[in-house]
């Protein structure tokens, strides 16, 4: 298990719920490839997908389901964060790890976090474990309970 696997691991152990972090074979950069290799539907695969808040440069994370894009617009109605795009340094400055591995817990700094409801549709999902390959499986409630993060309808209809 590499450093950045156990950073996740740890975190998670410290929700008090029990965790397993899966090694994939290969890296699994897109939930496409995530769900092939897992053997479940595209809209299980939670992308943690980080963006950049254009107002104040902070760090925004969106769980977003595998199987749909989120609506920037409808963001910024919801909440007043104008979703800006984060770079490959932006993400791995604030989050500590890699585009394709970021998890959703275990960021070098706090994150605003905000939750599309529709991974609530899924009794499992899957998320990043901290690098390209690998991932765990949990509930859209415990997602809820690691992050602190609000449902919201954020994905595009």
């Amino acid at each position: 298990m590499k450093a950045a696997n156990q950073r996740v691991k740890d975190v998670l152990e410290q929700s008090g719920i029990e965790f397993e972090i899966r090694i994939l074979p290969d890296a699994v950069r897109t939930a496409r490839a995530a769900a092939e290799a897992l053997g479940c539907a595209v809209g299980q695969i939670a992308n943690s997908l980080i963006f950049r808040d254009a107002d104040n440069d902070r760090a925004v994370l969106v769980m977003c389901a595998g199987d749909r894009r989120v609506d920037t617009a409808r963001v910024r109605q919801l909440t007043g964060i104008s979703l800006a795009k984060a770079d490959a340094d932006f993400v791995r400055q604030r989050t500590g790890f890699a585009i394709g591995g970021v998890p959703p817990v275990a960021h070098s700094e706090r994150l605003v976090t905000l939750l599309d409801a529709s991974l609530r549709r899924f009794d499992a999902i899957w998320a990043a474990g901290g690098t390209p390959e690998s991932v765990f499986c949990m509930t859209a409630s415990q997602l809820r309970q690691i992050t602190g993060g609000n449902w919201l309808e954020l994905a595009q209809d």
